[in-house]
């Protein structure tokens, strides 16, 4: 196995409370690190669901380069709206939970161009541990 270089995600087992991630904060914020590293590799020019947004990102049209972590209770609504923006010729990288058995990844996620997942969870900005849940980076 090749080893890891350092700014890669690694794997840290959870010891935390899953009570930490209910649904009713919807607004966790993406690690720096780990959208420094993706907006490295792809170059992003748009997020339509920001921390404060200031527009429906559901409603309008999307960059070039999209980069979404969407609120996890309407993950349906976005990967819909992903997978169509993608068929317009625009990249959509999202950062979702591994959900494969559901109709939205059935309908939509499945056609992702590239699926990578990640090793043990990430702490979302303002959470003092890694979400209990595994993620995926899908990219369109």
């Amino acid at each position: 196995m090749p080893k890891r270089k350092k700014e890669e995600l690694n794997y840290v087992p959870f010891t935390g409370s899953i009570k930490q991630f209910e649904h009713r904060d919807q607004k966790a914020r993406t690690p720096e690190t780990v959208y420094n590293q993706l907006n490295e590799e792809f170059k992003f020019d748009f997020d339509p669901c920001p921390a404060d947004p200031k527009f429906d990102g559901l409603e309008i049209e999307w960059g070039q380069r999209n980069y979404v972590n969407p609120p996890y209770n309407d993950v349906p609504s976005w990967i819909k709206k992903a997978y169509e923006e993608s068929q317009k010729g625009k990249l959509v990288v999202m950062l979702l939970p591994v959900r494969t058995q559901t109709l939205w990844f059935y309908n939509y996620g499945r056609y992702a161009k590239e699926i990578r997942f990640i090793q043990g969870g990430i702490r979302f900005q303002g959470y003092n541990h890694k979400c209990p849940f595994p993620l995926m980076i899908l990219i369109y």
